[in-house]
């Protein structure tokens, strides 16, 4: 009985003995924490999305702390988060512009030709890696798969009759599809852009009619049109400087393909429920 008494009280003295060994190492060698730091992982919404461009809201936290990253950088929280944030690090908060997804392609499946039937994984990027890029007769079109469905963790996209389509409420601006997009569709445009170019396609203007009876076939009309200089062809494809569009419409009314739309119209009468 007195071993069993001893064995338990030298257990009891070397725990004893650790234990006040790791609370003094602990306290010695421990990493002081920015309280700024904690406060402002508080108000960062948790999502962890990786839209500001770090690790999660732990890093963004620390990065703001460290003033290496803008009290605006979190494009989920939106301005309400960045006003805390701003008081939380004692500078002015701003008025930053809200940042949207936007899907630079029109081709639905009225409208866009099937190069060939494919049965391979429902993948855009295992189809794009098929031959012509895919099923589409256009190489640079929406292959309707759903990757940046599958991507987005606020359910802001969609497919719908063949194509991706953001819901612009829903959207945080993250940037999960653009990164899922293997044919590069998706951009962040601001909110207040005015007109857009839903096409990307890079071919010359009888080839891209004969893939979508919708594609931009580059004829320059809308170049002619702007008198702000808003508006150039490259690659065979018309593109719009939002920072000089004025949005006077102008563009709009001259594209004899309507590829050319006001930001957000193009969507409204279409399902946003969506195919997947």
């Amino acid at each position: 009985m007195s071993s069993v008494i001893l064995a338990t009280a030298i257990v009891g003295v070397a725990g004893l003995v650790i234990g006040l060994f790791l609370c003094f190492f602990s306290e010695k060698f421990k990493v002081a924490v920015d309280e700024r730091e904690e406060a402002v992982r508080a108000e960062l919404p948790g999502n962890n999305c990786g839209g500001c461009g770090y690790a999660g809201c732990d890093g963004l936290a620390a990065a703001i702390a460290k003033g290496e990253a803008e009290v605006s950088a979190c494009p989920v929280g939106g301005d309400a988060v960045t006003a805390a944030i701003a008081a939380i690090m004692g500078v002015e908060a701003g008025t930053g512009v809200r940042m949207i997804a936007h899907v630079n392609c029109a081709g639905t499946c009225d409208v866009a030709k099937e190069g060939y039937e494919y049965s391979g994984p429902k993948d855009c990027l295992l189809a794009s890696m098929a031959p012509g890029g895919g099923p589409k007769a256009c190489s640079y079109g929406c292959l309707g798969f759903g990757n940046c469905v599958k991507a987005c963790p606020f359910d802001a996209i969609h497919v719908v009759d063949g194509i991706a389509v953001v819901d612009k409420e829903a959207c945080k601006a993250c940037g999960k599809c653009v990164d899922a997009c293997p044919k590069n569709l998706i951009e962040l445009i601001p909110e207040t852009a005015g007109q857009v170019v839903d096409c990307s396609s890079k071919d010359k203007g009888k080839d891209v009619m004969q893939a979508c009876s919708v594609g931009c076939i580059g004829c320059g009309l809308c170049v002619k049109a702007c008198e702000f200089d808003a508006v150039t062809v490259t690659d065979n494809v018309a593109h719009i400087n939002q920072e000089k569009c004025t949005h006077c419409g102008a563009c709009v009314s001259k594209c004899p393909k309507k590829i050319i739309h006001v930001q957000g119209e193009e969507d409204e009468s279409k399902n946003k429920t969506g195919d997947v």
